[in-house]
């Protein structure tokens, strides 16, 4: 797969830690099921989020907090992922931005 453009994602939560990384590891499986293992990823709070998110080298914004801010990359409200519920929906909205050429 050395031919398709690796995909990055920046998951995020309020601290970093945490949620993000249930989110992280929720979406990476749900895309390698689908057959998608050209993904890269970030871990980031929230704070950072807006000298993290370049959209040079940023395709999706993966988040299970709220995002106070307006970024140029498509952020996807993932507390879904978490919950349970709406899981399905979200993980498919991911991988149709990711999948976007």
């Amino acid at each position: 797969m050395s031919d398709k453009k690796s995909k990055n994602i920046l998951f995020c939560c309020a601290t970093g830690i945490a949620t993000s990384t249930v989110a992280e590891e929720k979406t990476l499986q749900y895309l390698k099921d689908k057959g998608m293992d050209n993904v890269t990823y970030t871990q980031t709070n929230v704070a950072s989020l807006p000298s993290m998110a370049n959209p040079d080298a940023v395709d999706c914004v993966v988040a299970t907090t709220q995002v106070p801010y307006d970024l140029k990359v498509p952020v996807v409200h993932a507390l879904s992922l978490i919950t349970g519920i709406g899981a399905d929906e979200t993980l498919q909205k991911i991988y149709d931005i990711l999948n976007k050429e």
